[in-house]
């Protein structure tokens, strides 16, 4: 028998009783600013101070009722106090919050809810490494296929994201990060992504794959490419940060072949577009294709930081403390995520996204039809972008897209922005969201756009 569907949201959100930020957010806003870095981002573009999460709302402290569009960047995917996460949290509270590697029965529940639902070509095929963050994961796999062929440098994509700590940063593509970064040994070279509406060179629609593809085999196969060996190719089945950039359907497909025919790894990183949020457990299952290794973090944990990669099983033959560390594998973190993939196993949650998703892009799409700052619309499932120009042009209006944002947070609806120049707003609400919510959230969204258009 199916699970029901965990409806626990705020209703009457957004509600909006204060100026935003409000006078109790201020003071702790303020305190925050004299204590904490300045390195920080969200305040930036979120003025104000949390309260409690329920379900797809958040309460601030004084008082002001939001519908959560953000999700803590994709990690809420079953929604804030979800009675399913929580129940198993606090019974794993009260048996051990911490220990590393020894088995525990989070730990073995864990490992045996994965394997049932990692993609087919995986499963009981695979091995689980535990590791702490999305990029702790990314830098896991990396690490992974250099052993694994003898060869240093990685295949990645322009738009990517794959963690910013330690040398995974030399994998994201944008080079703001790495200007701050202590480590500067890269061997990770960047080619295109499939990026429809902004593809670098002149190509047919139809052959963009072939042409990203081809461009990798001629680099791998040319010795006076300036590439040196190729120990793997890093790719996001849909970019996050990029711009929730969905790629032609052939495109991991081809990745496949390529892979299999230079006998190299293909990782595929699953942080952001994996644990349902594209309608499938895996972003990965639209396309048919197997990971070599893949990379699992952000949701897996309802909030609890924990991450791991899956990998083929013969390429089990690496030594102890190869990727080692004192918190990987959180009990409370794997109670969770056991919880969680138990859900979206046993409920119609999935099914629900994928019709859902499809309802929101549409609805999306007519108020792209009304405008003249929205360039494209596209997604899968609840990994939904819209893309903001200068009227009536394709030049990225990144201005435009913080003032929706801002215009959007006034209202009482929490949306995040990404994309090459932060001009794509993109959807990342709970799974579990209500209609309502999402209707309500609709209205929101394409008045901001009005106002923001003028």
């Amino acid at each position: 028998m199916k699970q029901e569907v965990q409806w626990t949201s705020l209703m009457d959100a957004p509600l909006i009783r204060t100026e935003i930020p409000g006078k109790k957010s201020t003071e702790l806003l303020a305190i925050q600013d004299k204590l904490e870095t300045s390195s920080r981002s969200y305040t930036t573009f979120f003025r104000l101070a949390i309260d409690r999460g329920i379900g797809s709302t958040l309460v601030d402290v004084d008082g002001n009722v939001f519908i959560d569009w953000f999700g803590g960047v994709a990690v809420m995917n079953l929604g804030h106090g979800n009675p399913i996460v929580i129940n198993a949290i606090k019974e794993q509270l009260d048996k051990i919050t911490h220990l590393t590697e020894i088995p525990t029965e989070a730990r073995i529940n864990y490992l045996k809810r994965l394997n049932e639902v990692l993609p087919a070509g995986m499963r009981d095929r695979s091995r689980v490494m535990f590791t702490v963050t999305g990029g702790d994961a990314c830098e896991a796999a990396v690490s992974l296929a250099r052993h694994m062929t003898g060869k240093r440098t990685i295949i990645a994509f322009a738009g990517s994201y794959h963690g910013i700590a330690g040398g995974i940063v030399n994998a994201t593509s944008n080079t703001h990060y790495r200007e701050y970064a202590g480590f500067y040994n890269s061997n990770f070279f960047h080619v295109p992504y499939p990026y429809q509406y902004r593809f670098p060179w002149p190509v047919d629609k139809e052959d963009i794959s072939k042409s990203v593809v081809g461009y990798i085999e001629n680099i791998m196969r040319d010795h006076y490419s300036g590439v040196p060996p190729v120990a793997g190719i890093l790719v996001e089945p849909i970019q996050g940060e990029g711009g929730y950039v969905v790629p032609p359907d052939d495109f991991l497909p081809m990745l496949r072949e390529t892979a299999d025919k230079f006998s190299i790894p293909l990782i595929i990183d699953e942080v952001q577009s994996g644990i349902g949020r594209t309608g499938r457990i895996w972003a990965s299952e639209h396309y048919n294709v197997t990971p070599d290794i893949m990379c699992i973090s952000k949701s897996i944990g309802g909030g609890i930081p924990i991450s791991s990669i899956a990998y083929r099983s013969d390429y089990d033959n690496i030594p102890p403390a190869f990727h080692l560390g004192t918190y990987r594998g959180n009990p409370l973190g794997l109670a969770a995520g056991a919880s969680i993939l138990e859900y979206l196993k046993d409920s119609n949650i999935l099914d629900r996204v994928r019709t859902k998703g499809e309802y929101l892009k549409r609805r999306m799409i007519e108020v792209q039809e009304g405008s003249r700052i929205i360039g494209e619309v596209r997604g899968k499932g609840y990994m939904i972008g819209m893309e903001i120009v200068k009227r009536g042009s394709k030049e990225p209006d990144g201005k435009a897209a913080s003032a929706i944002r801002e215009s959007m947070l006034k209202s009482g609806v929490l949306m995040h922005t990404c994309g090459h120049y932060s001009n794509v707003m993109r959807f990342m609400a709970p799974l579990t969201i209500e209609d309502q919510l999402l209707d309500k959230g609709l209205e929101v969204l394409s008045e901001s756009v009005k106002k923001t258009e003028g």
